[in-house]
């Protein structure tokens, strides 16, 4: 019997939807056939928590990401995953809420970079997972250090990723923005880069740059599928 995957997404459904097409087409190439696992996803309101993160109201996102835990466990979902990097800020006190146990995308970030054998990242992503320090402390635990870009830079990636990303907005003119800026963090010493937004990979592709960029939003949902197969 393979698990029910559960999915809290919504934030945003632009990567979303990369979630289940990935979980899909990596089960295809695998097996060559269509037993996939199944796939319960709720599409949260996005505006409530954009305007939580604003106000600083994280446990009033905590408690609403624990209410749609509920909510897929009750519609069949053997284990969750929270479809963004952002809310893993508050991920430990979900999951104390949770009646199905969650995926964390910080750790499954942190194995696929300890596989690579790799020591130094640089992580982008919102302001709030550049600055909340919830992917340095993890990463940390598994000997490895994280860089961040600086102040400029950071609103910059942040403003990209909420103006346009989430909309599902793709500019060529903020591309070579996160190129230039992928390129510092390298300069910096990174030997890899966290994409830790899940819009981010929508924008930049590894064949962009030549430092190993690790898509979180894929990771992420290639643990799910390894998981529901196990």
């Amino acid at each position: 019997m393979r698990k029910v995957i559960g999915i809290i997404g919504g934030l945003s459904p632009e990567s979303t939807t990369v979630y289940y097409e990935h979980i899909i087409r990596r089960y295809r190439e695998r097996f060559n056939d269509h037993r996939y696992p199944e796939i319960v996803i709720y599409s949260v309101n996005f505006q409530k928590f954009i305007d939580w993160m604003r106000k600083e109201e994280w446990n009033e996102i905590a408690l609403e990401l624990a209410r749609v835990a509920h909510k897929l466990y009750r519609a069949g979902a053997d284990f969750g995953l929270i479809a963004t990097n952002t809310m893993h800020l508050v991920f430990d006190e979900v999951q104390k809420r949770s009646p199905i146990p969650l995926v964390s995308i910080v750790d499954a970030t942190a194995e696929a970079i300890k596989e690579e054998g790799i020591g130094i990242v640089g992580l982008l992503g919102t302001i709030f997972t550049m600055t909340r320090g919830f992917y340095e402390d993890k990463l940390k635990a598994y000997g490895i250090e994280v860089i961040t870009p600086d102040a400029d830079d950071m609103e910059y990636v942040d403003r990209v990723i909420f103006e346009e990303l989430v909309n599902g907005v793709i500019r060529p003119e903020s591309r070579r923005g996160f190129i230039r800026i992928i390129n510092k963090l390298k300069a910096k010493g990174a030997q890899g880069v966290i994409l830790g937004c899940t819009e981010i990979p929508l924008l930049v592709r590894q064949e962009d740059v030549d430092v190993k960029l690790f898509d979180t939003t894929r990771i992420h949902a290639e643990k799910a599928l390894e998981l529901a197969l196990s």
